[in-house]
């Protein structure tokens, strides 16, 4: 029996694909040293969802997504998948654990150290597939091509050590290692704002498409507001720690509320999105 087969995929659930429900995060110690990340914020996200979270630096954006997918633990609150908490779901059983990462994947902005620079790119985007999927190496190699041919890549670039491509491409190739196992929900933490414009309309457009055709949610988080809205159809605005506004995106474009979404807006009038020029 492969691990797909053993791996519970509760599609029919009553619950909530993800749920976060008062969530705060404090670092640093107690009284005048402890900082707060993130302060009360409660969200669901599912499969059919594609939402952006937007804010500037230190607004606790990346934090809320670390914390989505059990690579931070809550000071208070929960985050639960399918109505099993998170933190306990990561520390029970091997096919808990593959489930919770087949179901969610994580894809984030440093791609310099977050690829083994002594091993290939197809040595990287190829152990998702054999640890998640149970694939033997001809299917988990056969499986790699195919998501790398939808993102523009080849196979030849797939064998090149991560040094050898460029940032754009080596961008790719870590949504590829997210893509592979087929997520229920993409997470995407700042996977454009190193690029130049062309580069991010381009995998912007391909973040789209592949969501679609795969009905698989999107978490778009990310401090460029032309681009988060181009993506989204909901906007989550933060701002330091807590959630200022949220609705659907072009009702925020067009009439936002709150003092500091107007501001993002003000600071971004004029530009096009990069989509528009990739």
């Amino acid at each position: 029996m492969t691990l797909t087969e053993q791996t519970p995929q509760r599609r029919d659930s009553a619950y909530a694909l993800l749920e976060v429900d008062g969530v705060s995060k404090h670092f640093g110690g107690r009284g005048h040293g402890r900082f707060t990340a993130v302060d009360d914020v409660s969200l669901t996200f599912d499969s059919t969802k594609m939402i952006g979270i937007v804010g500037e630096s230190g607004s606790g954006k990346s934090t809320l997504a670390r914390m989505m997918v059990g690579l931070e633990h809550p000071s208070s609150g929960s985050v639960t998948l399918n109505g099993r908490e998170m933190t306990s779901l990561l520390g029970a059983t091997r096919t808990d654990r593959v489930y919770a990462r087949r179901t969610l994947q994580f894809v984030g902005q440093d791609t310099t150290s977050s690829f083994d620079p002594r091993r290939t790119l197809r040595d990287a985007v190829r152990r998702p597939a054999t640890l998640l999927h149970g694939l033997d190496k001809d299917a988990a190699d056969a499986r790699v091509d195919s998501v790398l041919e939808r993102l523009g890549l080849s196979p030849a670039q797939a064998d090149r050590y991560p040094s050898e491509v460029s940032g754009g491409q080596r961008q790719r190739f870590a949504l590829a290692r997210g893509m592979v196992v087929s997520p229920r929900l993409l997470v995407c933490d700042e996977v454009v704002s190193a690029l130049d414009v062309s580069v991010q309309g381009s995998i912007l457009n391909l973040l789209k498409k592949y969501c679609a055709e795969e009905q698989a949610g999107l978490t778009f988080v990310s401090h460029g507001l032309p681009a988060t809205a181009f993506i989204a159809d909901e906007l989550v605005v933060m701002y330091h720690g807590k959630i200022v506004e949220h609705g659907p995106t072009q009702r925020i474009i067009d009439a936002p509320e709150h003092p500091y979404t107007m501001r993002l807006l003000d600071a971004y009038r004029g530009p096009a999105t990069p989509a528009a020029q990739g």
